[in-house]
């Protein structure tokens, strides 16, 4: 049996938090403008303390950023948390589009030879 902290630190991973479809369209949603859990939620057919949960691991792993206006806590894209993602996956990125570039010129260079 998984012990607390081991589940703990899956929550924190940023790539175990993304790598849900529903924390990925919370991510999208909130790229464009701040937002409260119930705002977010009523994007959702699910129930709100799911939503909350979500919106709890997204939090703990850095990724969103709460702000209290008043009464209201607003969600937040941590810009920097995001950039650190982007700059991982970056030469991925790279090297596919090489890949694919390369295998693009085989195909023109077989279709032009017909």
């Amino acid at each position: 049996m998984q012990s607390n902290g081991y589940i703990m630190n899956l929550r924190r991973d940023v790539f175990q938090a993304i790598a849900d479809p529903t924390r990925r369209a919370i991510l999208l949603l909130l790229a464009s403008q701040s937002m409260t859990a119930g705002a977010i939620a009523a994007n959702f057919d699910t129930a709100r303390p799911t939503v909350s949960k979500h919106l709890q691991i997204l939090t703990e792993c850095e990724l969103l950023e709460q702000e209290q206006n008043g009464r209201e806590i607003y969600y937040h894209l941590n810009a920097v948390k995001m950039k650190e993602i982007a700059d991982f996956i970056e030469p991925f990125r790279r090297m596919w589009d090489e890949r694919f570039d390369k295998l693009e010129a085989v195909m023109i260079k077989l279709h032009t030879n017909k």
